[in-house]
């Protein structure tokens, strides 16, 4: 009973110093780097465009500008909506990676860890086959991700309970059964196999501004979902048992987050395709500028997470004019060797 009492009191004060000046900064210093990289993002790639040009693009849509048409089209019809895109992906897989890492209290897990992508994967290698437009194969990827996330959720449990390591389990075993799927379907289709292949490397050239409106309802109620979790999260690491002491419904926030990061993850992989690392490498940066406090670090990581992806859509971009390489393939050759620094900081 002392023992609760002394971690309610714990809580409160980290409740009350979650946003201490310093911490405050580091939001400012992320949304300023944030909008400095959507300025820049806008004026780079196989056709530079001038600050003042992206300005006038931007701020006078309806005025007279000088300008040339083919810039103006450039900036507001295919970089703007691009750029917003690859904010609301990189935000929502790094916020739900943050939850996952908070669920399963393994630094280890992120966004795809119960299976998500490979549900996704399938999802979309079927709307490929069947030769679906674009929206109607994002929609069967998001329909398959969700499906799969449930699927996970009813093999984990037990009676009323959902043990983590069960989830872990499920999720691995489901993954790589559905990942078994997409690989004989890509191996019977195989004139869809490039697209398919494509899609799994993560691409965010399809986006333009109707995708984004169907899409950003779903990661904006997601990432306030997990948000509103943030004490919970900061309390599992203690324990479960730890937890219900101090007045927490464990089962109901195990639910409850997966469900909320579950649908981001699964509306932000059938936006952009599989784009890993992110939602793993972006809470662990995070961790060290800010601390452990899901309060201060779920928003810092979505910042940071959109950073993160629009440069690294920006360099898949601009790095071979004119080809374009896939997004995932940055993310991986840029959070890979990131990981393992942690790694070995880690053990020192």
């Amino acid at each position: 009973m002392e023992k609760a009492v002394r971690w309610r009191k714990r809580l409160r004060k980290i409740d009350i110093q979650h946003l201490k000046p310093g911490k405050t900064r580091v939001i400012i210093v992320l949304l300023v780097l944030l909008f400095a990289s959507v300025c820049l993002s806008l004026s780079l790639g196989h056709v530079q465009i001038s600050l003042s040009c992206v300005a006038e693009a931007v701020l006078a849509p309806n005025k007279a500008s000088s300008c040339s048409v083919g810039d103006l089209v450039i900036v507001r019809s295919i970089r703007f909506p691009r750029i917003f895109v690859a904010i609301l992906v990189g935000a929502g897989l790094s916020v739900a990676g943050a939850g996952m890492q908070g669920l399963f209290r393994n630094p280890m897990a992120d966004p795809y860890i119960v299976g998500i992508s490979a549900g996704a994967a399938l999802g979309a290698s079927i709307g490929f086959v069947f030769h679906l437009h674009i929206m109607f194969v994002s929609l069967v990827a998001f329909t398959a991700a969700m499906c799969t996330s449930l699927l996970v959720y009813s093999l984990a449990r037990v009676g009323g309970h959902v043990p983590v390591r069960n989830l872990l389990l499920a999720g691995i075993a489901v993954g790589y059964f559905l990942s078994a799927i997409t690989m004989l379907i890509m191996f019977l289709a195989r004139k869809e196999v490039q697209q398919i292949v494509f899609w799994l490397m993560g691409s965010l050239s399809t986006s333009d501004w109707t995708k984004l409106q169907y899409a950003l309802p779903v990661p904006a109620l997601g990432g306030a979902g997990v948000y509103t979790h943030a004490r919970e999260l900061n309390i599992l690491p203690l324990g479960e048992e730890q937890a219900l002491s101090l007045g927490i419904d464990v089962e109901k926030t195990k639910r409850y987050v997966l469900i909320f990061s579950s649908l981001i993850t699964a509306s932000s992989v059938a936006i952009s395709g599989v784009i890993g690392f992110i939602g793993l490498v972006t809470p662990h940066m995070v961790r060290l500028l800010v601390g452990p406090n899901h309060k201060v670090l779920i928003p810092c990581s979505a910042l940071l997470g959109a950073v993160l992806l629009l440069w690294s859509d920006t360099i898949a971009r601009t790095i071979i004019p004119p080809v374009e390489i896939p997004v995932g393939v940055v993310t991986a050759l840029g959070g890979g060797p990131f990981f393992v620094y942690l790694l070995r900081r880690g053990k020192r």
